[in-house]
């Protein structure tokens, strides 16, 4: 009998799906809809969807490798379309609802995308780009009636899948395949298309998944955006754990992300620092409203202020969490650590190591370098541009 290894196999994403899907099936999956009303589901009845969303794109005549574009806000279908398509082999294109309408229409075109996928209340920010993008065959509309859009053939979402059978068995993939494509904002110039692989985000999940300790009895609300590198991987680490996920969809106030967490039970959340200034100013202007699960708040996207840092210390004892990253790092790189032995520090001293972008997560070789190419020290003070870190290896 041949006994196989765990090397023996590539490194999908769809190998973590199937592994949760199983245990964790009845794993809740919380939506905010359109219309303001939660949708909700379970890591199981969410597989057959995803399923049948599998063989509604073979339906399409979208082959593996091929490109749909995703418009939408974070929300269960979203996530459906996340797995949908790594899960086949194709590649999900999420296109930044910010971007000007001559920036979509670049990288539409410039990505090949067959198919967009866009949420009813968005349909408007596209329409404007319909006719410069001859290469899009199809045109789905989620969360509402295709019939009521200008869109050219539209399809609701539901009514795609509607009469799919589910796929079975996932394909075998190339592990360096693309999985997802992420464009940069394009300050200068057009934007720049990165292309996450089967093997980078299934690595950037796994080691993540104890760089920002997550678990399964976590309920994970991801305010950053799914259109925007990834979520910061945070849907596929959330799965891979077993964790509850709470979609906030459109309603991006701070009244409303309170009302999730707490009406959810969320103890995990992540979002850029306005974010969570704008929660902070609520929770000062409603003294009688407080955060009753959080546990952790992942912070990035630019420096968090000390400030904020100190008040979230002092008022809710949650201890935010900085991260960099860039559209090119798949996109966590590096992340604030309190380690046990700094557990009896004052808070002063706490702040000075939250305040930085942390430590590089596991199997990312990163240094600091002058202009000449020097390394230089990892003592706080020196500065630096950011290189991967690559050692000569001798092969015996």
């Amino acid at each position: 009998m041949a006994l196989h290894m765990m090397d023996d196999y590539p490194l999908l994403l769809s190998t973590l799906y199937d592994r949760s899907a199983s245990i964790f099936a009845n794993r809740e999956i919380v939506s905010l809809e359109a219309d303001g009303s939660l949708h909700r589901t379970t890591y199981g009845a969410t597989d057959e969807r995803v399923r049948r969303l599998a063989t509604a794109l073979d339906g399409l005549g979208i082959a593996r490798g091929e490109v749909i574009g995703t418009f939408g806000w974070n929300t269960h279908r979203h996530h459906e379309l996340y797995w949908a398509t790594a899960n086949t082999g194709r590649v999900c294109h999420t296109l930044n609802i910010r971007l000007f309408p001559e920036q979509l229409e670049y990288i539409i075109n410039h990505a090949q995308d067959r198919a967009i996928f866009v949420d009813i209340d968005l349909v408007p920010l596209l329409e404007p780009v319909v006719d410069q993008v001859p290469g899009v065959e199809h045109w789905i509309v989620m969360g509402g009636d295709a019939s009521a859009t200008s869109l050219p053939g539209a399809i609701s979402y539901e009514d795609l899948i509607a009469d799919a059978a589910p796929l079975g068995a996932w394909p075998a993939v190339d592990e360096r395949s693309p999985m997802m494509f992420c464009y940069t904002s394009g300050t200068t110039g057009n934007p720049k298309g990165v292309a996450y692989t089967q093997r980078s985000t299934y690595l950037h999940t796994v080691t993540n998944t104890g760089t920002l300790e997550m678990n399964q009895a976590d309920n994970l609300l991801p305010i950053v955006p799914m259109f925007h590198a990834a979520a910061w991987g945070l849907p596929f680490i959330a799965v891979s754990v077993g964790a509850k996920l709470t979609y906030p969809g459109h309603d991006l106030s701070a009244e409303g992300i309170v009302r999730l967490y707490n009406g959810e039970q969320v103890t995990f959340s992540a979002g850029v620092p306005t974010v969570f200034l704008g929660i902070q100013q609520y929770l000062m202007d409603h003294p009688a409203e407080r955060l009753e699960t959080i546990e952790t708040l992942v912070c990035g996207g630019s420096a968090v202020p000390r400030g904020l840092m100190r008040w979230y210390a002092e008022e809710t004892g949650i201890f935010i969490r900085q991260a960099w990253g860039m559209t090119e790092t798949n996109p966590v790189a590096s992340v604030a650590l309190i380690r046990d032995d700094m557990a009896d520090w004052d808070l002063e001293r706490k702040l000075d190591i939250m305040e930085t972008v942390g430590v590089p997560m596991p199997g990312l070789r990163m240094k600091i370098v002058d202009e000449d190419g020097s390394e230089l020290p990892h003592d706080g003070e020196a500065f630096g541009r950011i290189v991967e870190k690559l050692e000569e290896v001798k092969v015996i």
